[in-house]
């Protein structure tokens, strides 16, 4: 493993596919993590397989030639002749002799199949002499010839002897997964089953890196977190420039890729990829990450920050398997669970969250919502500076007010019932209030995050970033807000 100048590199095993698994090397840069594969190209030269020549193929006690036959008849006009059956084919090789010449003008893509006999006469003998094998062709009596008639099986002089040719076994380009809004995984798809020491990288494209094993834990953690470290900085980086284009109340706080649980998963699939952002007063959810602006107004579904409640899931809460976990309750009630990769990432979502209803509520000051209380239509007004304000919805007149710190207690039915209990300044009494809401949720979604930003303000550390932020001139810093989010209903005792 080597680390320098922003990259990291590292030889490794790749499963793509229903193939067997192959050692690989990975180079992560700062956008881009390239996998590369082990390939013996001419470096100086004209390669053989530049001209026309003969291939002869002899049987082998086990296994036979090792290849098939498709003859395909060509029309006049370039396109291929479908209308003619040809049953021989597939008894050409089953009924031809021990030896069997085939003429080769295009054989481009085998130099790494035929890796070159290491004999020390032979002017074409790779310069990296570590593989140590012949030609898996040569051992299986394949030839590569200038001359139909050379049959010898092993010989070098089978080769081309043409001055200056040099072989080398080298690193050569294997797939390129662009980093920004690609996606990690270390479980099987759609399962809570974490792979051992492996993960996968998949680009925004749907472009798969395949499953890359590592040969210890610790190295794995090391990849993924270097590697989730390079998609932060990217996405943070767009986020930036996308900002520019956006009004203050509609910066973008978080743009990120999460699984969430299906409602109605099957054992098979018990997750699906979802790309959720923060924007302004808006949670989005999204199948694919938002590019254009259009993108915006196609999204899945969007919730009101300050009428959601996020909570992190405890070990104890965890569904399944699944590590890094959060659930967000929507202003109905209903409740979305959602898995992150990495400890780092699951922190990143929750300080976002904090400051994406913070900065929702500094910008709105006060909610109102419907109730009724004593079979009267009422209004409960949610200040920001003043607490809870409730007034006659016909009159306007205002009944009771209280502030935030009178607030000393409150239990609902889990229905459309709240029960207030505010501290008279004056007796200190216990003041009971009842209100009924036909949007119970987001009046207690709502109650918190008001309350919440209240603790905000009394954090120095969160204050002191807040003024970083603005003087950034990008998004929002990702911080802390010093308040309690692990209750999806508000209760407040004495």
């Amino acid at each position: 493993m080597d680390r320098r100048n922003d990259t990291k590199t590292g030889v490794y095993l790749l499963q793509d596919g229903n193939e067997e698994p192959f050692n690989i090397r990975l180079h992560l840069a700062k956008d881009i993590l390239t996998i590369q594969e082990q390939d013996v190209i001419c470096v100086s030269g004209e390669p053989f397989y530049s001209s026309e020549r003969t291939v002869t193929i002899r049987r082998q006690t086990i296994g036979g030639f090792g290849l098939s036959i498709k003859v395909i008849y060509m029309k006049s006009n370039g396109s291929v002749d479908n209308s003619i059956n040809f049953p021989f084919q597939v008894q050409v090789l089953r009924n031809a002799g021990e030896d069997v010449t085939l003429t080769v003008s295009f054989l481009k893509k085998t130099p790494a199949f035929l890796k070159l006999p290491l004999c020390e006469d032979c002017t074409c003998v790779p310069s990296d002499q570590s593989s140590g094998t012949s030609s898996p062709l040569c051992d299986s009596g394949l030839h590569l010839n200038y001359h139909p008639n050379n049959t010898d099986t092993l010989s070098c002089s089978s080769w081309p002897t043409s001055p200056g040719l040099r072989w080398e076994k080298r690193w050569v380009d294997l797939r390129l997964i662009p980093l920004l809004h690609s996606r990690l995984s270390q479980h099987v798809p759609g399962s809570d089953v974490c792979r051992k020491n492996a993960f996968q990288v998949i680009a925004v494209d749907g472009v798969c890196s395949g499953v890359i094993t590592c040969p210890a834990a610790e190295d794995c953690l090391d990849w993924l977190q270097a590697i989730a470290t390079n998609i932060s900085a990217l996405t943070k980086h767009n986020v930036k420039k996308i900002n520019r284009n956006f009004p203050v109340n509609q910066q973008i706080i978080y743009m990120g890729w999460v699984d969430e649980k299906e409602q109605d998963s099957v054992q098979d699939r018990m997750y699906s990829s979802q790309f959720l952002a923060l924007r302004g007063s808006s949670l989005f959810k999204f199948s694919a990450p938002p590019v254009t602006t259009w993108d915006w107004t196609r999204a899945e579904k969007s919730y009101t920050v300050y009428e959601i409640m996020c909570k992190v899931l405890k070990d104890s809460d965890l569904l399944d398997k699944r590590k890094h976990c959060f659930s967000v309750q929507t202003e109905c009630g209903e409740d979305m669970f959602y898995s992150v990769e990495l400890e780092c990432e699951l922190l990143i979502w929750e300080k976002a969250f904090q400051m994406a209803t913070f900065l929702e509520v500094e910008r709105i000051q006060c909610k109102t919502y419907a109730c009724i209380m004593e079979s009267h239509l009422m209004g409960l007004t949610v200040d920001f500076s003043m607490g809870f304000v409730c007034f006659d919805a016909a009159s306007k007149a205002v009944l009771w007010r209280y502030k935030f710190s009178q607030l000393k207690g409150s239990s609902d039915d889990g229905k459309s019932k709240i029960k207030f209990l505010f501290q008279n300044q004056d007796n200190k009494a216990i003041e009971a209030k009842e209100l009924e809401f036909s949007n119970l949720f987001a009046v207690l979604h709502c109650i918190h995050a008001f309350f919440a930003a209240k603790v905000a303000c009394l954090d120095p550390v969160f204050l002191e970033s807040q003024g970083a932020a603005t003087t950034t001139g990008g998004a929002p810093t990702r911080t802390s807000v010093s308040c309690n989010t692990q209750t999806s209903k508000i209760k407040y005792s004495t």
